[in-house]
């Protein structure tokens, strides 16, 4: 595909509005009415709501597609560059979001693990968790944002590529062959800084961030758990977000992928949250997966003419993460085998 920027931001800068809105509708939609009543989230309901998120994120696609294909076959600037095809474009378009929200997808399992240690430290509710995950979210659509305006910025610079690359690899072979690390909550900076500045209490008031007690305004513990969601969110993207652009350089298709997949990070939360130490072989996937991303970006882009097959990107993505959770059901860890 053609080095030629698909969708100009000064051109496109509405479809980052409309999709926007529609992201803040289906939050609506998702607290105002189908969430209304705080209650802890069972199994069922949440395998029906991430096969939902799914099936919100393949429309999404699917829109993305039919409007580049669209966009594509009109647009004189694209029809000009040598050996453009609209129809194979936009169907490059659709795997490479397709690529990056599986990619999302697999790395936002780490968080869930954080979400696990955090909401049990800090003693919330089943009830509340669904609440405090929602502003979790839409905190999190804010920072993205951040992050991909900043990659999109930085990478008009050759020379990114190559950095994001090798941190790719780097924290990648970290994950393979470093210590697994416990979260210690207890121990961190930010906590101490809130106790500092913010007045706190340990009791619950429903699913309030604040409550008065003797007059004052004190932060609550699901105050605390939605602050830790938001800086667990940014160290993620660290890696997640230069991991999508070493499949695809286009801004758009990095945001719309990266937010559909944050989209369904409750549901999933909720329905893998008590089997996640059952995937203890998935690490290895990951970390192969950012390896390879890594490698594409600095090195295996350049080797084929440009740009490394998307299809060939997606099946890679999907062998590696497919085999580490395949494995890890059939070797479960010790101590289940033994149990």
């Amino acid at each position: 595909m053609s080095t030629v920027s698909l969708f100009p931001f000064a051109e496109t800068w509405w479809v980052y509005g409309v999709f926007v809105l529609f992201v803040l509708g289906m939050l609506a939609l998702d607290l105002g009415v189908f969430h209304r009543k705080a209650h802890a989230v069972g199994f069922r309901e949440a395998a029906a709501w991430s096969v939902a998120w799914v099936c919100v994120a393949m429309c999404v696609g699917a829109v993305l597609y039919l409007w580049a294909s669209a966009r594509f076959a009109s647009d004189a600037r694209l029809l000009a560059v040598p050996g453009f095809l609209p129809d194979a474009a936009a169907r490059q378009v659709f795997l490479e979001y397709l690529t990056g929200y599986v990619v999302e997808k697999a790395l936002s399992v780490d968080n869930i693990f954080v979400f696990v240690v955090l909401f049990n430290f800090f003693g919330v509710p089943a009830a509340y968790q669904h609440r405090v995950l929602y502003w979790g979210i839409l905190g999190a659509l804010v920072f993205r944002a951040i992050f991909i305006a900043l990659g999109a910025l930085l990478l008009q610079f050759a020379w990114v590529m190559y950095v994001f690359g090798a941190f790719l690899v780097v924290t990648g072979i970290k994950i393979i062959f470093g210590p697994d690390k416990p979260v210690d909550p207890a121990d961190n900076v930010v906590l101490k800084a809130l106790k500092r500045w913010i007045p706190l209490t340990h009791d619950l008031h429903g699913p309030h961030l604040f409550a008065r007690e003797n007059g004052r305004l004190l932060g609550t513990p699901l105050l605390l758990a939605l602050v830790f969601i938001e800086v667990s969110d940014v160290v993620f993207a660290i890696d997640s977000v230069p991991a999508i652009f070493a499949i695809t350089r286009e801004p758009l298709i990095v945001f719309t992928s990266n937010i559909c997949a944050i989209l369904g990070l409750r549901a999933l939360f909720f329905l893998l949250a008590g089997a996640v130490g059952k995937f203890h072989l998935l690490k290895y996937g990951l970390g192969f997966v950012l390896i390879f991303v890594g490698l594409k970006m600095a090195w295996l882009n350049d080797a084929f003419g440009g740009k490394f097959p998307i299809a060939w990107s997606l099946g890679i993505i999907a062998a590696l993460l497919a085999a580490s959770i395949g494995l890890s059901l059939a070797f479960p860890p010790d101590a289940e085998r033994e149990a």
